[in-house]
């Protein structure tokens, strides 16, 4: 049998919208799994795998839900449920996509169940919400937002169309050829931002010839989850984080926060680790009019028209500076850490609109003094961006590979 189609969808109040969806597919040659996430109506189809079913991989009776008096409990249950069953299925190799349409509660279930599957695996989801911060539900994930326009709840002009296109988007991504990947290549990951391009091109570079392929993740707060989410999974033999800018934004609240816990999946997963204050200079928030009113007399700098950076102070700095050195104690494995002795990023460099090296020196002995002993740190007299700096960098991370065990071999030229 073929991988098929996941449907997750409630059938007692949208049934018509995913039966249409199901004959689009259907009619373009896909086999699909339809499975039920209602908890209170009767369902107006029957599924392949229905409610009861779900409910049950969630670890609880359907019968409890339908009063409509435990919305909270009903919807964890059939989160974890489809989570549990998309899981299975992925397992026996027979997911080729999946897809939902839904409002909050329909997008938040559906996409848990979307978050357990590989990246690569086309995944759509049509959502009242798909036109805002979609954050809380995509996470790390590849997952593809419809706006739906207007509500998921019956066939009208709109609604029929939104509902082709995206159904269509993803027969098309089903039925593409996957690419023919033949680079065997060890991997490794590495942070970065426009403040610190011209350092990280250097490194990937440098490192590529090596027999390495480096994945490089923009520092936005969705970059640094899913980095760290795939470290998580034991895709990499290394990290170079040379851009921890997403620390700065946790701490102050900015647009690109990519939680307490970034820079710590690499260290607990025993890789090598290159640590590097990155772009700590500076915290990102949207338009200038944006700015929260507490940071309006704070240093600012216009990136573009739609993002404005603040300059972190030494208060900032020297927590920021603690949470670095955090990450390298939690090592189980290689980890250093290289400060940039003449500035974190490009703003911050002798004549900068961010350069102030009182707070980057709060930053750098913060990292110091908590640093458990004999952790390497080395201090390099020049800026990130500048080559000599890269070169350290990619120094220090051939050294942790070698004590890992890890150096491929070399190529021929």
């Amino acid at each position: 049998m073929q991988a098929q189609v996941l449907l997750l969808g409630s059938l007692d109040t949208k049934a018509a919208d995913f039966q249409f969806v199901r004959d689009i597919m259907q009619s373009a040659g896909l086999e699909t799994i339809m499975i039920d996430i209602g908890v209170l109506g009767e369902p107006s189809i029957p599924a392949d795998i229905d409610r009861r079913t779900v409910a049950r991989a969630g670890g609880a009776d359907l019968d409890a839900f339908l009063s409509g008096q435990h919305k909270d409990r009903a919807m964890q249950t059939m989160s974890d449920g489809a989570t549990a069953i998309v899981r299975q299925l992925q397992h026996e190799g027979k997911i080729a996509g999946i897809f939902s349409m839904g409002g909050t509660g329909g997008t938040a279930i559906a996409t848990a169940a979307m978050r357990t599957l590989p990246v690569g695996i086309p995944k759509v989801m049509v959502s009242t919400v798909g036109g805002g911060d979609v954050t809380a539900y995509s996470g790390g994930k590849d997952i593809i937002f419809f706006p739906s326009i207007v509500d998921v709840s019956g066939l009208n002009r709109i609604s029929s169309r939104i509902y082709a296109n995206a159904a269509h988007a993803l027969i098309g991504m089903v039925k593409a050829p996957a690419p023919e990947i033949s680079d065997t290549r060890p991997l490794l990951a590495a942070s970065m931002f426009g403040n610190t391009t011209p350092c990280v091109t250097m490194v990937k570079d440098a490192i590529e010839q090596q027999g390495y392929e480096v994945l490089v993740f923009h520092a936005t707060g969705t970059g640094g989850r899913t980095m760290e989410e795939l470290i998580e999974q034991g895709l990499f033999v290394g990290l170079l984080d040379i851009t921890t800018t997403e620390l700065a934004d946790n701490l102050c609240g900015g647009e690109m926060d990519a939680g307490p816990e970034r820079c710590m999946a690499a260290p607990r997963q025993g890789i090598p680790t290159v640590l590097v204050p990155g772009c700590v200079d500076m915290v990102n928030f949207w338009g200038v009019e944006t700015m929260p009113e507490k940071y309006r007399d704070r240093q600012l700098y216009r990136w573009n028209p739609s993002v404005t950076l603040m300059r972190t102070n030494i208060d900032e700095n020297r927590e920021i500076g603690q949470r670095i050195a955090q990450a390298a104690n939690a090592a189980k494995g290689p980890v250093s850490v290289l400060i940039p002795k003449q500035g974190v990023s490009i703003l911050d460099s002798p004549g900068g609109a961010f350069w102030d090296p009182d707070a980057d020196r709060a930053c750098f002995d913060a990292i110091r003094a908590q640093l458990k002993p004999g952790i390497p740190v080395d201090d390099i007299d020049c800026n990130i961006n500048d080559p000599a700096f890269a070169r350290a960098v990619v120094e220090r991370m051939l050294n942790l590979l070698e004590q890992a065990s890890t150096l491929p071999s070399r190529p021929v030229h």
